[in-house]
């Protein structure tokens, strides 16, 4: 398989970082949205900003100037028949959606490759972690049932390590990026998939852009790699950091949650790094704790799970009891984690009574 290759996006949000990288390439994107986001994406395109090392302010990319195609539309207007690859970029719960559901089960039955951004992964890729009971992770899903036909072997996962966000004060079509970071995704189990998304990986690194003063090469990369856990690093990052923003009463800042008590942080860090290597992770699959909070640093913004639970939301992805039930299969327990869990319980609670 190679040449050019058209591209369903669940999820026009984070999945504008990927969308615009496919496009620059010359691949086909089509995006699954909501109807006044299709309308505007399809009148405008979509725009996403950029900080380039070396360089001041932020570099802008627009999917007009590109020389793949864009489009978009609701989940009833596309036949996953149509497609080379699904992307999905939406969060967890919003694939129990009327309409998304039925797409993604359309999906599944296709037989195409898919290849998940999310933070949670989907229960279909667990499966291809040796050992790991998944029947006992259902709980962890808002619905576990949406990824009941999908092949484990046409699924992977790619680590959504950039940080990015849409502007409150600007269109629903500008995708700022906060944290510059790559995509480091698993191979599919067949070589075929696994050829394309090398292809695509191939092409994102050659490119440079003209900013009208200079050709720069552009961060945020597609990484291949040939380990399942490589993604299973985000892990980590999520507990000590995206999880820990969730306060009592309000959220913090990822940079806050990390660094208020450093010691915890990297305690929580080591914790869950030792599950994954329980799991099967070798220590080159992961990322050193120092690297992690050199990062965090640049987050000056709560996390997208903690915005989500004081913006009143009833669900949310729930990587941090899936990392709890895991580890439990494991006989691994540490009332840290079970506090950082309950403390999540109990917003939920909060927005579930409200609503």
């Amino acid at each position: 398989m190679s040449g050019k290759f058209n591209i369903l996006v669940m999820g026009a949000s984070y999945g504008s970082l990927l969308g615009i990288k496919m496009l620059m390439c010359g691949h086909n994107v089509k995006f699954v949205c909501l109807p006044e986001e299709a309308d505007l994406i399809n009148a405008e395109g979509i725009k996403v900003r950029l900080p380039v090392r070396g360089r001041e302010g932020l570099v802008e990319i627009k999917s007009s100037e590109q020389p793949g195609k864009l489009s978009a539309g609701g989940p009833e207007k596309f036949d996953p028949a149509d497609f080379d690859l699904v992307a999905l970029a939406m969060q967890e719960p919003q694939y129990r959606a009327t309409g998304v559901r039925e797409l993604l089960d359309k999906v599944a039955r296709s037989g195409k490759p898919c290849m998940s951004i999310m933070n949670m992964p989907p229960l279909p890729y667990l499966a291809r972690i040796p050992g790991l009971d998944t029947s006992a992770l259902a709980g962890c899903y808002t619905d576990a049932m949406v990824w009941e036909n999908f092949d484990p072997a046409l699924i992977t996962l790619a680590s959504p390590d950039p940080q990015a966000f849409r502007p409150p004060e600007e269109p629903a079509n500008i995708l700022q990026v906060a944290l510059p970071t790559n995509f480091k995704v698993a191979r599919f189990e067949g070589d075929e998939h696994t050829a394309m998304i090398r292809q695509i990986q191939s092409e994102i690194e050659a490119i440079r852009y003209n900013t009208g003063d200079g050709i720069v090469e552009l961060p945020v990369k597609l990484k291949v790699h040939d380990s399942v856990f490589v993604p299973l690093a985000k892990w980590c990052m999520l507990l000590t950091g995206n999880y820990r923003c969730v306060g009592e009463d309000a959220a913090r800042s990822i940079r806050d949650a990390v660094n208020t008590d450093l010691d915890k942080s990297r305690k929580v860090y080591e914790w869950v790094s030792t599950l994954c290597r329980k799991l099967g992770a070798e220590p080159a699959d992961q990322v050193p704790f120092e690297k992690y909070t050199n990062a965090a640093q640049g987050l000056a913004k709560p996390s997208s799970a903690a915005r989500a639970l004081f913006a009143g939301a009833p669900n949310i992805e729930r990587v941090d009891k899936l990392i709890q039930q895991i580890a439990a299969q494991h006989g691994m327990q540490w009332d840290v984690i079970d506090e950082i869990i309950a403390r999540v319980d109990r917003r939920l609670d909060i927005n579930r009574n409200a609503s």
